[in-house]
């Protein structure tokens, strides 16, 4: 017999408020914190848990990184304001592990991570969730900007409705175990919204600015912290032309992205394609060659790519609890490469043989994909709800024929 949705709260659950616990991921900023005062005027039970993820001594004065030790300082505050239970978990060892200790190596092998997805798929959604269930909670709720929602019977995500905000990008990983157990509050809700609703509640963080950088990099230089992490394992090389000649030197591909035209250190040189590059032109880093410490530069039009290959895929919409590959096949769907880039049409097929991985063919060339970042996959008619993603392994362009 169907469930009588009129018995259910305004988190899906079919309990009243009073009874129903919640755990809140209280980072100290505007969002969290605006979701835990949210659930609390709600009449939900609500407790607040701050994880410290790295060592924040030389972070606590860093602003735009979160969970540094003002922030837990701030989550501590709002949780007295609002008169909840707050806890806060270590993690340090765990995110090192799982989080940190990837970023360094992905850079190490040439590619970009995101350390925010792997906090999210691990630390966040694992460790913290299970945490959250060992207190009994009936779900945890964070300060994302995403829409859970239900299709089907089953719980999928959509974008949050703030396009600004909208944060589905850094969750394409979420299982459909973690989708059941997990809330998102604020996705329908415009970031000034939320601001607005912090000053109501009279919260210390009303003003506090969003965090613009990786927790653990609060000063952008991403470099530094992979020397930190893997003393010794960095070492200077060549950077060439893609027409093979010689231009200058680097200390580590560290410091070096897919698409970077800053911070070469080489300048333009002239160009022997005429109008087509100009003299003089611009040069962007095309590829990484990480085993021999090698940097690729040459023109923008060597980035063009026309499509990607993804793999270790997640599929968050699924239909009677099968993932949507297949059904897929062929079919026009919308990706987002990149978390500021805005989603682009492309054709999804599956490779051969290789199970979990998928290429799909863009519409129009993107620019400046990296490997080790995310294709994430919205659906080509409801652009709206994400179907899912993976990483990308593979974005071919001239650069990889010419070098």
């Amino acid at each position: 017999m169907a469930e009588d949705i009129t018995k259910l709260n305004s988190l899906g659950i079919a309990k009243p408020p009073a009874q129903t616990r919640v755990v809140v991921a209280m980072s100290g900023g505007v969002d969290s914190s605006v979701t835990a005062a949210m659930l609390v005027e709600q009449g939900y039970e609500v407790i607040g848990i701050t994880m410290q993820l790295y060592d924040h001594g030389a972070a606590i004065a860093a602003k735009g990184a979160c969970c540094a030790g003002a922030d837990i300082h701030d989550a501590r505050q709002v949780a007295g304001r609002l008169d909840i239970p707050h806890y806060v978990l270590d993690y340090e060892s765990l995110f090192k592990q799982q989080v940190m200790d990837d970023f360094a190596d992905s850079y190490l092998s040439g590619h970009t991570p995101i350390p925010c997805v792997r906090c999210n798929q691990t630390v966040k959604f694992k460790d913290l969730l299970g945490m959250a269930r060992d207190l009994g909670a009936d779900c945890l709720a964070t300060g994302h900007y995403v829409r859970r929602d239900i299709l089907d019977g089953q719980p999928i995500l959509r974008r949050g409705i703030d396009r600004d905000k909208d944060q589905s990008y850094f969750l394409f990983a979420t299982t459909p175990d973690q989708l059941d157990f997990v809330r998102f509050p604020l996705g329908s809700l415009t970031k000034d919204a939320t601001r607005a609703l912090a000053r109501k509640y009279e919260l210390s963080v009303s003003d506090k600015p969003d965090s613009q950088d990786i927790c653990f990099v609060p000063n952008g230089r991403y470099g530094d912290v992979v020397r930190k992490l893997r003393p010794g394992a960095i070492e200077p090389g060549l950077i060439k032309h893609i027409d093979g000649s010689t231009l200058g030197t680097h200390k580590g591909v560290i410091d070096y992205t897919i698409g970077q035209r800053r911070g070469l250190g080489i300048g333009g040189r002239k160009s022997e394609a005429g109008a087509e590059n100009g003299d003089n032109a611009p040069l962007y880093v095309v590829a990484i060659n990480a085993s021999a410490h090698e940097v690729i530069v040459g023109p923008q039009t060597a980035l063009a790519c026309h499509e990607v290959y993804l793999s270790d895929m997640n599929w968050v919409r699924r239909s009677d609890g099968q993932a949507p590959a297949n059904a897929l096949e062929g079919r026009e769907v919308l990706v987002k490469l990149r978390n500021t880039a805005p989603a682009t049409k492309a054709r999804l097929t599956l490779n051969a043989g290789e199970a979990g991985k998928i290429c799909l063919q863009l519409e129009a060339p993107e620019f400046g994909i990296a490997t080790g970042q995310a294709g994430v996959i919205y659906d080509g008619e409801d652009e709206s709800l994400m179907l899912g993603g993976g990483w990308i392994s593979k974005a071919p362009t001239q650069a990889d024929s010419l070098n």
